[in-house]
């Protein structure tokens, strides 16, 4: 028989198995497709009477001088052990030297009958890799990602919190690429072991190779030793209760071998030196390259819930409740198949209602899994238990937060024994590491999450009177955060202000219904003071919401006196923006009358300017004047209330555009923009910007008009002001129709259009600026004709806030779904990596070891790959991956 050539056939591992299952009858299609391998690998593999050997090409051993004595040694005791040959021969050369050449002694002598296995090869069904009945779903880039991280690196540690896939991905990656290594793959569940002590010998039992047999040594020299000359891959999965020895043992191997390399499945890293780390994130629900298309977590729920209930398929009718069950669930997948074991009993509606107590409704559903994986609760548990005493305490408390929150707000709200402010930062990365937290960031600072399902848990471990406290404590830092914002809102340090306001909007929401639902005196005054802030909408919530809010809180009998009528002022803004301007009459009055009784002279000026905007809007341009004008007048007498002040101004250089007096217009304007500009303020100086826009259209300077609302437009991206860019992005369409471009008009005119209808009447609802919008609308279409028109307004429509700024801008925009990432050159993903391999000069077998692959696949793409780039030589490939429009056809 020919000697095995590992390229041509299968590694050890694969043809002992593949031996093993044709000695039981398997046939060979049967086995080719257990092992997801060709039937002709499995031909070529049965040709062999011996275990394939590293393909490595191998020099003389130092040890062959001593063949004859070690054959001597072996006649007189078969069993002797390496260990004694070492002494017995004197031998002064690497004690795995040795034992290469004992085996290959052994290996010799065996009989060599076809399908015997040798003497030497032992089996364990120990190493076998997981086998799971349902299919794989969602984690294809990830995948891919492990390969790359095992590419590059010997360790790398796969993380993140129970029932999020670890396992499931470890078994697949392994699966994938055994054939990567010569000595294949060994598989170490770790989840059942509780004894540090016993981790070396219960892998070195799972290794399965016959050099462990040495009494004398300890398992962890054993297990160096089996593992020294080995060319493989070896799992250590759920780690994470044995964190501290399984990094120590780790770190040895690492240091002792030079081809075996390791990953690892675990809630906490091993954070040691050469470990890659990639965290496992939970499902989506859309798909990332087109949010209209369903994510791998409404895939894997249809998936497991036509098993668990014949014939279930999502339809048009349960998509919806599919997508809310997978949101609530966090996209995790064991809470989703545990979910859609429930849908025997109960229907998808039904499913979706009851998952607000979800750690209670998924008690069962997996009863052939691991016991920490048969019910959601005894998943989270597994890791509570992992936790220290500190770390359990701050996990409760965290839960108090809502999507997230930073190490100031931890800090000033969970503090207390056992964990204090000074230990909240250790305490925190504990929590990151064993998967609990997970870490973010984004607008130049770190900030920290749960996932819905473990902040749940976390709330469960907490008394009533620990909720009340935390609760309270929460509150107060919320309404600490809007009155810095109030407090920086005419100065440099708006935008973030804005930026704080806007990534604590959740916090925001559930301190504002904690305060509702619990009536507590101090509570009700602080949230109602909170939500009294007049410009929340701009930042915090949307002009509705806001407006929903206030509502609710004037619903209360027992509201503090003195805030009452702020809120009916901030409320008749809100009306007023949406163009409820009877209403706001009502509330303005309200809050006048209110502010008058109190001596409030700047919720006066606040109700007044407001009145006056509503009355201009109206149609009532010398009423409108007045009451602005006598706002204006009390501002000036009030200190400190600047952002108010600069709004009335804009307001009342509108009335005067919109009266045709554009030189009073400009004067208002001007005075805000310089003032903004002085201070370093953007979110006013973006409406006077706008302003002296207006102005400019007015004044038939439309290029002006253009630049002018294009640069307000850029201002107005560091804020969630919808009103402001909506008003905006109409003055630019307009003069854009002015200046004869008919097509960006009208895509403008339709977005705007769009955005109104998003919270309220079109342009306030107020019927001159509707007619003045009706001249260039006229003019737009009459440029493009009926039905160019239409379609381009239509386009507008359908425009995100975001994607019409950018429009505006004339930034790169696409209608299109998002592009793949590989350039259209015809190369799949894996031929795509393959090729920038070959054009950064590596050979096969580089490219094997980077890749994970076998060189024999490698092989196989790079024939693909001078083949598709149309070149003949792997040194050209380069330039054809530069320029791929000049390659070959």
């Amino acid at each position: 028989m020919p000697a095995c050539n590992r390229e041509d056939t299968v590694n050890a591992d694969e043809w002992r198995e593949i031996v093993e299952l044709r000695q039981s009858g398997e046939s060979i299609s049967g086995i080719a497709t257990r092992l997801k391998i060709s039937r002709n690998t499995v031909r070529r593999a049965l040709e062999f009477e011996t275990p394939p050997q590293d393909h490595r090409p191998r020099s003389g051993s130092s040890a062959d001088a001593l063949r004859p004595r070690i054959a001597a040694a072996l006649d007189a005791d078969p069993d002797v052990t390496v260990a004694q040959l070492h002494r017995e021969l004197e031998w002064s050369g690497s004690r795995n030297t040795l034992a290469s050449a004992v085996r290959r002694i052994k290996e010799e002598r065996s009989p060599r009958t076809s399908g015997t296995r040798t003497s030497s090869t032992r089996m364990s069904s120990a190493t076998d890799i997981p086998l799971f009945s349902t299919s794989f779903v969602g984690r294809s880039e990830e995948l891919h990602r492990i390969r790359v991280l095992l590419g590059d690196s010997r360790l790398v540690t796969v993380t993140g919190p129970g029932g999020i896939g670890k396992t499931r991905l470890a078994a697949e990656a392994a699966t994938a690429y055994r054939r990567a290594f010569a000595d294949g793959i060994r598989f170490v569940e770790l989840a059942s072991l509780r004894s540090e002590t016993l981790l070396p010998q219960t892998i070195l039992d799972v290794l399965g190779f016959d050099e462990r047999d040495a009494p004398e040594r300890s398992a962890t020299e054993s297990l160096l030793e089996s593992l020294r000359d080995k060319h493989l891959l070896l799992v250590l999965d759920n780690c994470e209760h044995l964190v501290s020895a399984c990094a120590e043992l780790v770190a040895l191997i690492l240091r002792n071998t030079e081809h075996v390399k390791i990953l690892v499945t675990s809630r906490e890293v091993l954070s040691i030196p050469d470990e890659h780390v990639h965290v496992l994130e939970p499902l989506s629900t859309t798909d990332p390259r087109d949010p209209d298309m369903p994510g791998a977590a409404i895939e894997l729920f249809e998936n497991r819930a036509s098993a668990a209930l014949s014939g279930f398929s999502i339809t048009d009718s349960s998509r919806d409740a599919v997508r809310r069950v997978c949101t609530q669930l966090d996209g995790m997948p064991l809470a989703i198949e545990l979910a859609c074991a429930r849908l025997t009993a109960l229907s998808v509606d039904d499913l979706a209602e009851r998952l607000d107590d979800r750690l209670a409704l998924l008690t069962t559903g997996n009863r052939g899994g691991p016991s920490r994986h048969r019910s959601l609760h005894a998943t989270v548990e597994w890791s509570y238990d992992l936790c220290t005493t500190q770390e359990q305490v701050l996990w409760a408390r965290l839960s108090i937060f809502s999507e997230g929150f930073d190490l100031a707000m931890a800090e000033s709200i969970c503090a207390g024994a056992p964990v204090d402010a000074a230990s909240i930062l250790d305490t925190i990365a504990g929590l990151i590491g064993k998967s609990v937290l997970q870490r973010t960031t984004g607008e130049g600072h770190v900030r920290f999450k749960m996932l819905e399902t473990i902040r749940h848990f976390g709330a469960s471990k907490l008394s009533d009177d620990e909720k009340a406290e935390l609760r309270v404590a929460h509150l107060r830092w919320c309404a600490e955060l809007v009155r810095t914002a109030r407090r920086s809102w005419t100065g440099a340090e708006q935008e973030s202000a804005s930026n704080r306001l806007r990534e604590n909007r959740a916090n925001l929401r559930s301190a504002l219904q904690t305060a509702l639902t619990g009536q507590n005196h101090e509570m009700l005054h602080l949230a109602s003071g909170l939500i009294a802030t007049w410009f929340l909408w701009s930042s915090a919530f949307s002009v509705r919401e806001h407006r929903m809010w206030v509502t609710e809180f004037l619903a209360l009998s027992d509201l503090a006196e003195d805030v009452v009528p702020q809120l009916y002022a901030t409320l008749g803004v809100l009306q007023t923006m949406q163009g409820d301007r009877v209403e706001a009459v009502r509330t303005l009055d309200t809050a006048a009358h209110g502010a008058r009784e109190l001596g409030d002279d700047a919720t006066l000026a606040f109700a007044l300017q407001t009145q006056g905007l509503n009355t201009y809007l109206g149609g009532d341009f010398e009423a409108g004047e007045h009451n602005l004008s006598e706002a204006l007048a009390l501002y000036e007498r009030l200190p400190g209330i600047t952002d108010l002040m600069w709004t009335a101004h804009i307001e009342m250089g509108m009335l005067y555009s919109s009266n045709g007096e554009s030189d009073r217009a400009a004067e208002h304007f001007e005075f805000v923009h310089t003032q903004a500009s002085a201070t370093g303020e953007k979110w006013m100086l973006s409406y006077a910007v706008y302003g002296l826009g207006l102005v400019a259209l007015i004044r038939g300077r439309h290029d002006e008009a253009i630049t002018l609302a294009i640069d307000a437009l850029a201002l107005k991206r560091a804020f969630d002001d919808t009103v402001g860019a909506t008003l905006v992005t109409d003055l630019l369409a307009w003069a854009e129709a002015a200046t004869g471009s008919g097509e960006r008009a009208a895509v403008l005119l339709g977005g705007a259009s769009s955005m109104w209808d998003s919270f309220g009447m079109q342009l306030y609802g107020s019927q001159h600026w509707v007619q003045r919008r009706e001249v260039y609308e006229s003019r737009a279409r009459t440029s493009l004709g009926d039905t160019v028109y239409s379609a381009s307004h239509r386009r507008g429509s359908t425009l995100s806030m975001a994607e019409l700024i950018a429009y505006a801008l004339d930034e790169e925009f696409s209608d299109s779904p998002v592009p793949s990432s590989y350039p259209a050159v015809g190369l799949s993903p894996r031929e795509w990596d393959i090729a920038q391999c070959v054009a950064d000069g590596l050979t096969n077998k580089e490219i094997a070891d980077r890749l994970v692959l076998s060189v024999r696949t490698v092989e196989g793409h790079v024939a693909h790959v001078l083949r598709k780039l149309g070149v003949p030589r792997r040194h050209q490939v380069a330039a054809a991956l530069a320029n791929p429009s000049s390659r070959r056809v």
